[in-house]
């Protein structure tokens, strides 16, 4: 079958076509259109394919073969077949996203441009993405002021609106460009020349000039199955980003009545008040832990079996740790605690270094008494019940 003609090869602003159903064709399965001629931008190169409408029907997917034959699945109510062969159909481009496509893509070969020169970096393979768009280089490492400098120098050659040139060279002129990197293919190859910053081998859609992609943001640098990766955004994308963070500091300023450049020292302020606050809540539990540890050690002194069973009201995990670690001190202690929350009752049962009592057998059998959980080691067991449990009763009951 005869190659699909790629309209957006010489106008990536064609957003509305007409094509000739020349054959029906499958894509993984699914029924597809097969036109002599096309606007939609099939998936490669890392680039996702074009959405949009064709002969009424909403376009599921575009997808190439190997042949160049371009597959467009459509999204077909049930009971609906293809369109006729021989058919003339409309087509048309969503707009917005292969506008996004373009600046991403276009952006995308700047970035790889200036890491180029900026970092010494080149890049290996890029992934435009629905949410994120990813480019990977040779390096293990990026230096992150390298990539700042690298983003600066795209949005000058933006702001500098530059002409952006796509045309299939002869093989003599091929020869004599300076690629960025080589082409994938032997023939026809396809060249995006973005003014004397950037040549290189390409067949996706882009912008016909620099300043029409808007901006270029790096989002992020990090290490990737042993390469460098840059996760970067660009145009409309960018932007709907920028807007969206601005709104957030916005939103964070007026919650802590200071302008948005201020958040930051805001916050930090926060951080401090919040170390201070924890630090004094530390301490105070502490001397609670103390003082609650004071008074069951005279009930364990006049235990003759060397038991402690309370019930702290609010008691943590923590705490009931805690005030254990300072009844345990002496070694025949058996200590069996509980702290009642809201959530639930929090257990701890622990012993001294010479008691022989079973606290994980022990835990096992309240749990299922109680309908609760926990489990631990014969010297210490945790678990929680139900917060209905009658803690001092269950543990009356099972000791006999």
């Amino acid at each position: 079958m005869t190659p699909t003609e790629r309209l957006y090869y010489s106008d990536p602003f064609l957003f509305r076509f007409s094509g000739r159903v020349l054959a029906h064709g499958t894509w993984n399965g699914a029924p597809s259109v097969v036109l002599d001629r096309t606007a939609f931008y099939p998936e490669a190169g890392g680039q996702m394919a074009d959405r949009g409408v064709l002969g009424g029907q909403a376009l599921r997917d575009v997808q190439v073969d190997d042949a160049g034959v371009v597959h467009h699945v459509l999204e077909l109510p049930e009971g609906t077949g293809l369109p006729e062969v021989g058919a003339e159909l409309t087509g048309e481009i969503d707009r917005v996203r292969r506008r996004v496509h373009m600046a991403l893509h276009t952006g995308q070969h700047m970035l790889s441009r200036a890491l180029v020169d900026v970092a010494n970096a080149h890049t290996v393979s890029s992934r435009l993405g629905e949410t994120l768009c990813t480019l990977d280089v040779d390096l293990d490492v990026l230096d992150e002021r390298r990539v700042a400098e690298a983003e600066d120098l795209v949005n000058a050659i933006i702001d500098d609106d530059i002409a952006i040139r796509a045309f299939f060279p002869t093989p003599e002129e091929l020869a004599a460009l300076p690629l960025r990197r080589a082409p994938k293919v032997t023939d026809n190859v396809r060249v995006i020349q973005i003014g004397g910053f950037d040549v290189s081998p390409c067949g996706g859609t882009h912008c016909t000039r620099s300043a029409q992609v808007g901006m270029v943001r790096v989002l992020g640098v990090e290490r990737y199955k042993g390469k460098g990766r840059v996760l970067f955004s660009a145009g409309r994308r960018a932007r709907s980003e920028l807007w969206q963070e601005a709104a957030t500091l916005r939103a964070l300023g007026r919650s802590f009545s200071c302008g948005p450049l201020d958040v930051t020292a805001s916050v930090d302020k926060l951080r401090r008040d919040l170390t201070d606050v924890r630090e004094a809540l530390g301490a105070a539990r502490a001397k609670l832990a103390e003082s609650t540890a004071a008074q069951l050690a005279a009930q364990l002194a006049q235990s003759p079996d060397k038991r402690v069973v309370a019930v702290l009201d609010g008691a943590t995990p923590e705490d009931l740790r805690s005030v254990a670690a300072r009844l345990t001190s002496q070694p025949e202690a058996v200590v069996l605690l509980a702290g009642r929350a809201p959530e639930g009752l929090a257990v701890l049962i622990t012993r001294g270094s010479g008691s022989s009592f079973g606290c994980g057998a022990f835990l096992k059998r309240a749990a299922e008494a109680a309908g609760g959980r926990g489990g631990g080691r014969p010297e210490h067991a945790e678990g929680r019940l139900p917060p209905t449990t009658d803690w001092m009763a269950l543990v009356a009951s099972l000791l006999g």
